[in-house]
């Protein structure tokens, strides 16, 4: 179930992988394309301002690192102008984009989602509006965008244990204070396994 803290001013979810694929597949109804910016947000850490940008030209693979990397201009946490990375994408995403370029018949120049940044956090509302609908869970109905971040953010760092250096990189964080609201707390099964059950 979509973990929720409403404590604060703003409502946070995080998401599991598994609330995720359902979250892709319930936005892929409606469009492939609706799909791809929901696996870029979610399993690639982008932000919803930052979806529009990459397209096969921005897609490489690291013989160095054995992984896909790919250009995204995106916010300067530290302020100023934007700032270009180097994101990481798994490979399983990695094929979806290229299958979705190669059926759409992008050019190599053209971003794989061509929507505002309104539009794509719009695609989010429906999709998770659909799911709560679906489930009858109203938990799904205050999940945002932004929320795709976070949940990959924590996933990362708080499950998979993965430095804190490697998702600054390629998820664009410049300082430690910046990423520091995403060390959420751990689910119950990280919990477990950390302590041996």
């Amino acid at each position: 179930m979509v973990r929720v803290d409403d404590a604060g001013d703003v409502t946070k979810c995080w998401l599991s992988p598994d609330e995720l694929s359902s979250l892709e597949r319930s936005a892929g109804e409606d469009g492939w394309e609706r799909e791809i910016a929901v696996e870029l947000m979610g399993r690639c850490g982008l932000r919803a301002s930052e979806v529009s940008y990459p397209g096969d030209d921005h897609l490489r693979y690291s013989e160095d690192g054995n992984v896909w990397l790919f250009e995204v201009r995106g916010k300067n946490t530290k302020g100023g102008d934007r700032k270009t990375r180097d994101a990481w994408m798994p490979d399983d995403v990695a094929d979806d984009v290229h299958k979705y370029s190669r059926e759409r018949q992008l050019d190599p120049s053209e971003s794989w989602v061509d929507v505002s940044t309104q539009s794509v956090r719009r695609w989010v509302k429906e999709a998770a509006t659909a799911i709560a609908d679906d489930l009858d869970s109203p938990r799904w109905r205050s999940v945002s965008s932004h929320d795709l971040r976070r949940s990959w953010a924590t996933y990362h760092l708080v499950e998979r244990q993965i430095d804190v250096r490697t998702i600054m990189s390629i998820g664009g964080w410049s300082d430690y204070s910046a990423i520091e609201p995403y060390l959420a707390e751990p689910t119950e099964a990280r919990i477990g396994e950390a302590m041996g059950t």
